[in-house]
C-alpha cells in the first residue's frame, strides 16, 4: 500500500506555555529546503485565537530549532481583509525570493457566490494574500492577490509555464503575469462520491516539480469531516492535466495527537520538501501539532507507476 511512514518521536513541536502568540496550537507549517537547511513557518494560536506565524528551522528535517518569543509576520488589525489573523502559510522559492501565500481571515464581503470557491459559512470569509522574503527575517507584504473570491488552500507552482505564473486555490488552478492580477480562474480537481475525499479537498503542499509530473499532496475530508492526506500528479506542461490521483490517502488520523486536539481527526499539510531520496511531508494534526512523515521518492513513483498500469516509467 502507498502510505507514508510517521516519525516515531512525532510530534516534532508543540505549543510552548507562556509564549501568549503560541500556547494554544502550532500546526500547518510552510517549509521549504535551502540548500540542506529546513525554513519552516508555522501557523500559531494564542490565548486571542488569532493566527500567527512562527519560524524555525532545521538540518536533519526533524529536530528544529531557532524559535523565536515572537511571531515573525501577523495580520494587520487595521486591514479589513485580514484583521482576524493569517492561516495556513506555503513557501515556494522563485529566483532568490521565497514567495508565501496564506489565508487572510475576515469578516470582508464576498462578491463571488460562495458556492463558486468556499464552503465556509458567512460572516467567516477567507481570502488568498501573499508575503515574500530573501531571507526569513524581514517581509514584504503584498496583501491580497486574489480579490472578491471567498477561497484558501493557495498554493504557488515554483516556475512559470508557458509564460504565466501559476497558482492552486482550494483545488481551483489560475494564471498571472505579474504574481498580483490573476485569471481564468477554473476548477482543477472535484471531490468524489462515497470517497474518502467527498466532502471538499484543497491543496496541500507546493507542487514539486519531478522528471515524472508535478507532484501535490493534498487534503480531503469524508462525511464525518475527517481530514486525510492523498497525493495528485499533473502534467509538466499543463497542469490542468491530472495523470494521478490515488485512490485511497496516504496519511489519515490514527495517533492520539491526531485524533485529539482543537479539531480533531486531522492531518493536514502546507509543506513537503525533498531530502535524503524522501518526501518529508509536514503536517498540522488536530489542529494544536506537528508532525513529520516521509517516504521514500523511488518507492512512491514506484507505487504510483504500478497504478498507472506502465504508463510512467519507474522512478
Amino acid at each position: 500500500m502507498l502510505k507514508l511512514a510517521r516519525y516515531d518521536k512525532n510530534p516534532i513541536i508543540s505549543p510552548r506555555s507562556g509564549v501568549w502568540w503560541e500556547s494554544g496550537a502550532v500546526f500547518n507549517p510552510a517549509v521549504i529546503n535551502d540548500n540542506g537547511k529546513i525554513h519552516m513557518l508555522y501557523r500559531a494560536l494564542g490565548g486571542d485565537r488569532i493566527s500567527r506565524f512562527g519560524y524555525a528551522y532545521s538540518t536533519d528535517g526533524y529536530n528544529f530549532k531557532g524559535f523565536s518569543d515572537v511571531p515573525v509576520f501577523e495580520s494587520d488589525p487595521f486591514d479589513s481583509y485580514e484583521r482576524l489573523g493569517c492561516e495556513d502559510p506555503r513557501i515556494t522559492r522563485i529566483g532568490d525570493t521565497y514567495y508565501i501565500v496564506y489565508c487572510s481571515a475576515s469578516v470582508h464581503p464576498a462578491t463571488f457566490p460562495r458556492s463558486q470557491f468556499s464552503t465556509s459559512f458567512a460572516p467567516w470569509r477567507v481570502r488568498v494574500s501573499m508575503i515574500s522574503t530573501k531571507d526569513f527575517s524581514t517581509y514584504h507584504r503584498q496583501g491580497v492577490v486574489i480579490h472578491s473570491v471567498d477561497s484558501k488552500d493557495a498554493a504557488l507552482f515554483p516556475e512559470m509555464i508557458d509564460g504565466q505564473y501559476v497558482i492552486l486555490h482550494r483545488i481551483w488552478i489560475a494564471y498571472s503575469q505579474d504574481l498580483e492580477n490573476w485569471y481564468d480562474h477554473r476548477i482543477l480537481l472535484k471531490t468524489r462520491k462515497n470517497s474518502w475525499d467527498s466532502g471538499k479537498i484543497g491543496a496541500g503542499s507546493p507542487p514539486i516539480k519531478t522528471e515524472h509530473g508535478w507532484l501535490l499532496f493534498y487534503h480531503g475530508t469524508d462525511h464525518q469531516n475527517i481530514y486525510r492526506l492523498g497525493i495528485i500528479l499533473l502534467d509538466l506542461d499543463d497542469p490542468t492535466k491530472v495523470l494521478y490521483r490515488s485512490e485511497e490517502p496516504v496519511l489519515e488520523p490514527e495517533k492520539p495527537y491526531e485524533k485529539e486536539g482543537l479539531v480533531p481527526n486531522v492531518v493536514f499539510t502546507c509543506g513537503v520538501v525533498e531530502k535524503d531520496d524522501k518526501f518529508f511531508v509536514y503536517y498540522g494534526a488536530a489542529d494544536r501539532c506537528i508532525g513529520v512523515a516521509t517516504i521514500e521518492r523511488e518507492r512512491l513513483f514506484y507505487e504510483i507507476a504500478k497504478r498507472m498500469h506502465g504508463e510512467m516509467v519507474h522512478g
